[in-house]
């Protein structure tokens, strides 16, 4: 990890508009929570459809999307990616230390929250906070590096990376039970599941299947964009 790309990263991503995103997103999730809390009181089954539908399928995803292509399209775009690539850091470096803000990034505003959000509706019961916060992170993970590779495969990375968070994940993944099977919220719905002790969260895939594929996913996406950014010319960039 290189601090100082990391604190331009960190700039650069909180200092425009799409910060406005990160805090609005979870800021609903905890509106809703607390209405949940106040008309149906501590209701497991509830409380676990909401973490699951919206924070798990929707947010994570989005945010997911935010940061991961927020960490470096931007700068691909406008060209300052030429300042980091003209130095002596490798391009694997890079990526990771991208990578690793996108991950922060997503702690933060995802995974903290959907954690705070399952306290105000259950409290510590059936361990459904922390699991679904563990599910945040282990989602935002493989979100961060699948969308930061598209931001450096293509400039479209936000159209296609919308297409796959609010169509794939948020509607076909989450529901049609062939495509759940390919859906990175099933699989951290899976280590979720293994952590509540109800029935309120249920995977399409198992808990050894939906580790392995996180890891996978995870460890291919950062070492395609790490070969994409390394073969990408100053010129190129400009």
């Amino acid at each position: 990890m290189n601090a100082t790309i990391a604190r331009l990263t960190v700039s650069t991503l909180l200092g425009k508009r799409r910060a406005l995103f990160l805090v609005i997103l979870p800021a609903l999730l905890l509106g809703f929570a607390v209405l949940v809390r106040w008309l149906a009181g501590p209701d497991p089954h509830l409380s676990a459809g909401l973490l699951q539908t919206f924070a798990l399928g929707t947010i994570v995803p989005l945010l997911g999307l935010i940061t991961g292509t927020g960490v470096i399209g931007s700068e691909i775009d406008d060209g300052s990616i030429v300042y980091i690539l003209s130095k002596p850091v490798r391009r694997s470096v890079i990526v990771v230390t991208k990578l690793l803000v996108s991950i922060a990034c997503l702690v933060v505003f995802a995974a903290i929250p959907i954690v705070a959000a399952g306290l105000v509706m259950v409290g510590l019961d059936e361990g459904m906070a922390v699991g679904f916060g563990v599910g945040a992170v282990v989602a935002g993970i493989a979100y961060s590096a699948l969308f930061l590779l598209l931001a450096v495969v293509t400039k479209h990375a936000v159209v296609f990376g919308l297409i796959y968070a609010l169509i794939w994940e948020s509607m076909v993944g989450g529901f049609i039970p062939g495509a759940q099977m390919l859906s990175i919220q099933q699989w951290a719905l899976a280590l979720t599941e293994a952590m509540v002790s109800s029935d309120t969260a249920q995977a399409a895939v198992g808990t050894g299947a939906g580790t392995i594929l996180l890891i996978v996913v995870t460890v291919l996406a950062t070492v395609l964009a790490g070969q994409r950014l390394r073969s990408l010319t100053l010129t190129e960039s400009e």
